[in-house]
């Protein structure tokens, strides 16, 4: 059975659009792994060449500038409103993606890092580059066939459901959202503190329900930066080195493979 690698070091160092939204905390991750790699193994197996923002308010240009990377930016509320039509007319995001694709071209691009970008990405986009996400949660956990995990409140549902741990996946974009096929998981960290406010609330009868749905909104994001720190900053860097070092290949079926063994759950780390 043949195997064709997600990217083939053959061609060269692998080059890397960074997307963002908003603080860009894991673009900046992504970058500073790149450079810490040039010291280790005296070569970067990748280098972020081009930053992309959505959003005329993000931390794109700061970052740009820290580390001499180009940036471009196409506000998508501003492109909304210029056509007049609603954040959920998916037409309209096409020509979004459309645009964003033609900016990009000129920078020769291998892989979109989806590092915090919040737009949701169409065929345009994804079909151009490769593209690879970290979403804040074990995607292989599933619920009646489905992927118990998704969306923007992944970690409060999580830790509603009693979970005893969190986990990062990286996953590959593709068209239905957090629905990609998954390249790691991240190992665990804890979430001892929102599940002992769940099971003794009447502990806390003397706050009202206001005081106590924000507690469990503050230890959400709590937990929630505990996993960027100890899921996603690892294992997003880490993702792309293995890509672009040509550890990753899949089958004619799409199937995934690391190191030529199969991984239909995912490269794990403990």
């Amino acid at each position: 059975m043949a195997l064709t690698k997600l990217y083939d070091p053959e061609n060269g160092k692998m080059r890397v659009a960074g997307l963002m939204s908003g603080s860009g905390s894991n673009l900046r991750e992504i970058i500073e792994y790149g450079e810490e790699m040039k010291f280790i193994e005296d070569r970067s197996p990748y280098q972020v060449v081009v930053i992309f923002s959505d959003s005329s308010v993000s931390n794109a240009v700061e970052i740009g500038r820290d580390y001499g990377i180009p940036v471009i930016t196409n506000d998508i509320r501003g492109f909304y409103k210029v056509q007049g039509k609603p954040r959920n007319d998916m037409q309209v995001r096409r020509e979004f993606d459309q645009e964003t694709v033609k900016a990009l071209e000129p920078f020769d691009i291998n892989v979109a890092a989806y590092a915090g970008y919040m737009s949701i990405a169409t065929e345009p986009l994804i079909n151009a580059f490769l593209g690879v996400n970290v979403h804040p949660a074990d995607l292989s956990i599933m619920d009646e066939g489905r992927r118990k995990y998704t969306g923007d409140n992944a970690v409060r549902d999580a830790i509603l459901a009693g979970e005893k741990q969190i986990r990062s996946t990286t996953h590959i974009v593709e068209p239905a959202v957090d629905y990609g096929r998954i390249l790691m998981i991240s190992g665990p960290t804890g979430v001892n503190l929102p599940k002992f406010l769940l099971k003794n609330k009447s502990l806390l009868s003397h706050l009202n329900q206001e005081k106590y749905d924000k507690l469990f909104r503050e230890e959400v994001d709590r937990h929630q930066n505990l996993l960027k720190k100890g899921g996603d900053w690892i294992i997003f860097p880490r993702t792309l080195g293995y890509i672009a070092n040509g550890r990753y290949s899949q089958d004619e079926n799409g199937d995934l493979y690391f190191d030529g063994k199969p991984i239909p759950d995912g490269t794990r780390i403990e």
